[in-house]
């Protein structure tokens, strides 16, 4: 994987917390990596904007020998000037806020969110308020078993920022998957009713392949089997639901194109997995995602 020499921490001038800042910190210390601190000003952030200015928030990172450099824009739409503004820089991570609903437990991915998501060229980091724990549990979302090499290459690289990111912040590694049993999928794509009578054994048989898959795929990073969770399950459901009962800090999730459309999309079930996450999400590119954006 690419090194992390350069941490983008996106700022919120209408908060007075700023969680992104908090965990670029914490990367950029156990990472070497240096800091650039952007603020965008927009109408809305002008008439409610709480924050300190980035140089007052810059220096307690100058005191712990973070390199920090602060930058402030302006204009709008929000999503367009940050992306316009990254397009020239050279940083090798984002981290940025994104609010979190505490009666749901769960994220709220807003449209700037969306668009970070769909066209930032280098791993985003959409952090929530909740501190990572002193032993943060990272869980790799993979998506083996794909004929097209393109996919089979990005979970490689969600295992290795993953893995990376727990060596680097004294992490435990979880691996995840959800799958749909082919006994049924096959089943449905013959004709027959949607409740169809496929044997214990078959699916027995099939769990233990699809674990077995996993542990292969995951064998190079020393993952204990009790850190492997592979289901016949629904990713948009089961993803969350590991991520509460694992007590995860960071969910690794990848981002692809979609066939046939010139712009680049996480995909529906994606963005539903971010939307009920009760944790913080790391969005992994291929390595060829700049060269498929349209500009």
């Amino acid at each position: 994987m690419e090194k992390i020499a350069a941490i983008l921490a996106i700022t919120d001038p209408t908060a007075a917390d700023q969680p992104a800042l908090a965990k670029a910190q914490l990367l950029a210390s156990s990472l070497g990596a240096r800091i650039e601190l952007l603020a965008c000003e927009t109408l809305e952030s002008r008439e409610h904007r709480v924050a300190q200015p980035l140089e007052r928030l810059a220096q307690p990172l100058r005191a712990r020998g973070i390199d920090v450099s602060t930058h402030e824009i302006s204009g709008e739409p929000l999503h367009e000037k940050l992306l316009d503004w990254m397009a020239a820089a050279d940083v090798d991570l984002v981290v940025k806020d994104t609010h979190h609903h505490s009666l749901a437990n769960r994220l709220v991915i807003t449209g700037t969110d969306r668009h970070l998501i769909r066209a930032c060229k280098v791993p985003l980091l959409l952090a929530k308020r909740s501190p990572w724990a002193s032993t943060p549990v990272i869980v790799a979302a993979v998506d083996p078993g794909h004929a097209q090499d393109r996919t089979a290459a990005l979970d490689r690289r969600i295992l290795e920022y993953a893995a990376f990111f727990a060596s680097r912040i004294n992490g435990a590694m979880h691996v995840a998957h959800a799958y749909f049993p082919a006994a049924i999928a096959t089943a449905g794509a013959c004709g027959m009713p949607p409740i169809v009578d496929v044997s214990v054994e078959a699916l027995r048989a099939e769990s233990a392949r699809h674990r077995a898959e996993i542990a292969a795929l995951s064998e190079e990073y020393a993952v204990s089997a009790d850190r492997l969770h592979v289901d016949a399950a629904v990713a948009a459901e089961y993803l969350p639901r590991i991520a509460r009962e694992s007590r995860a800090d960071i969910m690794v999730m990848g981002a692809i194109s979609r066939s046939g459309l010139k712009r680049i999309f996480i995909g529906s079930t994606a963005e539903r997995v971010l939307e009920s996450l009760p944790c913080d999400a790391l969005i992994i590119k291929p390595k060829d995602f700049a060269a498929a954006l349209p500009f």
